[in-house]
């Protein structure tokens, strides 16, 4: 398919409808968008995406919402109407993904599903979001972040052994979510071409979380044993953990024995390894509350800035703990990395957002246009994706389908 032709990279040829809403859609189409997709974004005519109305705001403009939709066109659209959903439908005929995140069922009942997509246009691929997915006996509850985050059990291992079960500090279900609809759809847009069509991909944020979930759920299939919080150790190896410092916090990570012989010469307790009970892996994850205390007392009397280049100087793993103010400043991680991206925006002027972590070599993500105002290239759509003449556009307009 042809997408409009300021998109360039990877994906420059793909184009991909955007019905969702808030996070775990729109940071799907938002890799893809910043991957070269061209993105249409299908809004409610006068309201919009809700993140829209979520708070950071630079002047009246949603932060949230210009973050996560930078690389997107918008359109309004009532598909609730004939003539709307008769607009969407030529939309779909003349592309090549379709992501939605309503409640399951919900397309369906407008005529809009999978199945009557792809009748439409047999290549289509349609990535549903949802809270538990499309089938199975939880399909129909409701499902937010903090619902993912709460059955996919992450929440019971997060936190301090005396504190209640912790939501994490940031949407990890929908991201996660967001995460697996991208590959997804990628995987089911490989397989167009060995299988000549589409199909449907459905994703669900408890299953994303519990994907994520990696050792802990094995702890318990095989020794029947339900995992606690443990605070910011590693259960399977020691020290590897958060320590407190003269003026901060820092993180040391010890994998394995050598290190830890590399460690103990380099702040002179060399004397740990010959005690039994620190000398392995093993024994060391059993005494981890005195190793901790022993690697404490010495990180206790330092700063983060010495400690950190004192350990990296002896090529130890070890890190500050960064708060968000030393993310955007870092040379390394704003700057050279590009985490943290300068836009012009019509309405908020310059700002910045957050940058895409997938650095490609020769078609490069790229942040080309800012996001969209609701509903700002309706009629550039209309008439350049579709073909509509003036006179069916204006009738349109007239009768409130934008």
């Amino acid at each position: 398919m042809k997408s409009n032709d300021s998109a360039k990279g990877a994906l420059m040829n793909l184009r991909v409808l955007d019905l969702t809403r808030v996070l775990a859609g729109p940071y799907c189409s938002l890799i893809l968008g910043d991957l070269g997709a061209d993105i249409i974004k299908i809004e409610t005519p006068g309201l919009g995406d809700d993140s829209r109305s979520y708070p950071p705001f630079i002047g009246a403009e949603s932060a949230y919402f210009m973050n996560l939709n930078r690389n997107k066109r918008s359109i309004t659209l009532d598909l609730k109407t004939p003539e709307g959903k008769g607009v969407f439908l030529d939309l779909v005929k003349c592309s090549d993904v379709v992501i939605e995140n309503f409640r399951p069922g919900t397309m369906g009942k407008m005529g809009l599903g999978y199945e009557d997509l792809s009748k439409e246009n047999p290549l289509i691929v349609y990535s549903s979001i949802s809270g538990f997915g499309q089938y199975g006996p939880y399909r129909d509850l409701p499902g937010y972040d903090i619902i993912g985050q709460a059955m996919g059990g992450i929440m019971s291992v997060t936190g301090w052994p005396d504190s209640p079960p912790t939501r994490t500090g940031t949407a990890i279900a929908d991201i996660l979510a967001g995460l697996s609809s991208c590959i997804g759809i990628l995987s089911a847009l490989m397989a167009r071409k060995n299988i000549s069509r589409g199909q449907h991909v459905d994703v669900s944020l408890v299953d994303s979380v519990v994907s994520a979930m990696e050792t802990i759920i094995q702890i318990y299939l095989v020794e029947q044993r339900e995992p606690q919080r443990v605070g910011n150790r590693y259960e399977f190896i020691y020290p590897y953990d958060s320590f407190q410092a003269k003026n901060g916090w820092v993180v040391i990570g010890i994998g394995n024995d050598k290190l830890w012989k590399e460690f103990c010469s380099a702040v002179g307790m060399e004397y740990l390894l010959e005690n039994e009970d620190y000398k392995t892996n093993i024994s060391r994850v059993r005494n981890y509350a005195r190793v901790k205390q022993i690697v404490e007392e010495w990180t206790l009397n330092q700063s983060v800035k010495d400690i950190v280049d004192f350990l990296l100087k002896h090529k130890i793993p070890c890190a500050p703990i960064y708060g968000v103010k030393d993310i955007v400043e870092d040379e390394h991680i704003a700057k050279a990395r590009g985490m943290i991206v300068d836009v012009d925006h019509p309405k908020a002027g310059s700002m910045k957002v957050i940058g895409l972590p997938i650095k490609l070599s020769h078609t490069p993500a790229k942040i080309q246009t800012p996001a969209p105002l609701l509903g700002q290239h309706t009629d550039e759509i209309l008439r350049e994706v579709l073909l509509y003449p003036e006179e069916r556009i204006q009738r349109l307009r007239r009768n409130n389908i934008f």
